[in-house]
């Protein structure tokens, strides 16, 4: 893998970790087009730069971090599900991560939710902000498990879980990126540990410049989502996610060989 590749995926990663569109599935696809997805590195670099993305979250949002010892708690609860359905499942979910296919269609599923969910919580647009009990956290941890699957965005379950809780857009968006640091360090920790024997001395370089870079770009991405998402909800993210599903398949159909199909 060159400097370059390693640093546009870090790139993607930044900007869509938090946002309602997969980083996850655009790194398949990005992947996939630079012909990298079959290195054994591109699949360390996809997931352990995932460390710069939570990190800008901690310092975002440090005061947080540092306030309340139950704030922990709620989150290691809320973590529980998705750290289970991963460790169950981990081999299907690493071969559900070479399919183009499954990204494609779940983007455009995922979009057609996003444009009305809202209507079925007219809550999300209110400014107040409710005390998240154990029971709360457990069951966005649930929703969270969703976004196991390419393509659904572990940022858009969690938040739909703080709707159904009664959360209004921020305090479900802010929910969700404090969910994010236990659930991208565990699977960033695991990946590491199982995989840290082909980790070449070059390849390094490419993880210290790709979680900078991640960090860098998430600090600004976080900033610019929660401001998109108070103001204007979900729906551009939707008919985002519709038009790039709708191109994937036309690619997968006509061109697979353009996403390393």
């Amino acid at each position: 893998m060159e400097l370059w590749q390693a640093i546009l995926l870090a790139i993607i990663e930044g900007i869509t970790e938090f946002l309602p569109v997969s980083s996850t599935g655009h790194m398949i696809i990005a992947s996939g087009a630079m012909q990298i997805h079959q290195l054994p590195f591109t699949k360390i670099l996809e997931v352990n730069i995932q460390f710069g993305a939570i990190l800008a979250v901690v310092v975002l949002y440090y005061k947080r971090f540092f306030k309340d010892l139950t704030f922990y708690f709620k989150l290691l609860v809320a973590f529980i599900p998705a750290g289970v359905m991963g460790l169950l499942f981990s081999k299907r979910i690493d071969a559900l991560l070479e399919s183009p296919l499954t990204v494609a269609v779940t983007l455009l599923l995922g979009g057609i939710v996003l444009l009305f969910i809202e209507q079925l919580f007219p809550q999300a647009s209110s400014d107040e902000e409710k005390p998240i009990s154990y029971a709360m956290a457990f069951w966005i941890g649930c929703f969270q498990c969703f976004a196991l699957i390419p393509g659904v965005s572990r940022s858009a379950s969690s938040i739909i879980g703080g709707y159904v809780q009664g959360l209004g857009r921020r305090q479900a968006a802010e929910f969700s990126f404090f969910l994010a640091v236990p659930t991208m360090f565990a699977a960033s920790a695991y990946k590491l540990l199982k995989d840290y024997k082909n980790i070449q001395a070059s390849d390094l370089q490419l993880l210290a410049v790709g979680n900078l870079v991640a960090f860098v770009v998430a600090m600004l991405a976080i900033r610019l989502f929660v401001q998109l998402l108070t103001r204007y909800g979900f729906r551009m993210f939707g008919y985002y996610r519709i038009a790039l599903g709708i191109i994937l398949l036309f690619l997968l159909w006509q061109m697979p060989q353009v996403l390393g199909s």
